[in-house]
């Protein structure tokens, strides 16, 4: 089985309004921009009465080598979330009121094909190839996977404030 590192965890939280269509469009076209393929693992909504409780997860993953995977996991709880009208200059605008969390989570994955993982003395060999061979290369894709993640949570934030200002 693939060694599993985890190197982030953030979230970003929100309650007001905000757009639950184009924050869930943004975030999927900027994983795709950024050369991830995405799976919805989970979507669950709950109507209670005129609001909405929304779960998702996603697992986006890309390979950056033969033996280096980053995965990116976004679990999304959306509470209360109700359709309102809003003014922006002279029109009226459908947006969504409610209580946002969106988290994220960094994981490196090494070995993801399981090449080492057939035999014993390869699965202790890659212990050996981990930690001395090639630490610093990992380290380096540990640093790289902190900063795409960063980056997601941080444009998730200015997407929601430029969004909050109208």
């Amino acid at each position: 089985m693939s060694e599993k590192d985890k190197v982030y965890q953030g979230k970003v939280k929100q309650s007001g309004i905000f757009s639950f269509k184009d924050l869930y469009a943004f975030l999927y076209s900027w994983l795709k921009e950024e050369g991830y393929d995405i799976v919805e693992k989970s979507y669950s909504e709950k109507i209670s009465g005129d609001s909405k409780q929304i779960e998702i997860t996603w697992e986006a993953a890309k390979e950056v080598s033969d033996y280096f995977k980053f995965q990116i996991k976004v679990e999304w709880q959306i509470l209360g979330m109700k359709s309102v009208d809003v003014q922006k200059e002279d029109k009226k605008i459908k947006m969504d009121s409610g209580s946002l969390e969106v988290k994220f989570k960094g994981v490196l994955l090494k070995d993801y094909e399981d090449r080492w993982e057939n035999q014993p003395f390869w699965k202790f060999m890659r212990g050996i190839y981990d930690r001395y061979v090639i630490k610093s290369r990992i380290d380096e894709y540990q640093i790289k996977l902190i900063e795409e993640v960063e980056d997601m949570v941080s444009q998730c934030k200015s997407f929601l404030a430029i969004e909050a200002r109208h």
